[in-house]
């Protein structure tokens, strides 16, 4: 079997690995700009389509 289950991580598991920090991951969740699911308070957010999503960036100009 493939390994096609998504990597579903907290926000403090994903500000551990250094990507992001923990009120920058917050802040793209209060404004929606990255998906998650939730389970009570608690978001899950899909790794590696973040990390795509953070790799697809424009740059501002």
């Amino acid at each position: 079997m493939p390994n096609s289950i998504p990597k579903m991580m907290t926000v403090r598991q994903i500000a551990k690995t250094g990507l992001l920090p923990e009120a920058a991951i917050r802040r793209l969740l209060r404004e929606k700009k990255i998906p998650a699911v939730y389970s009570g308070k608690k978001a899950y957010i899909n790794f590696g389509t973040l990390c795509e999503q953070l790799a697809n960036l424009k740059p501002a100009s």
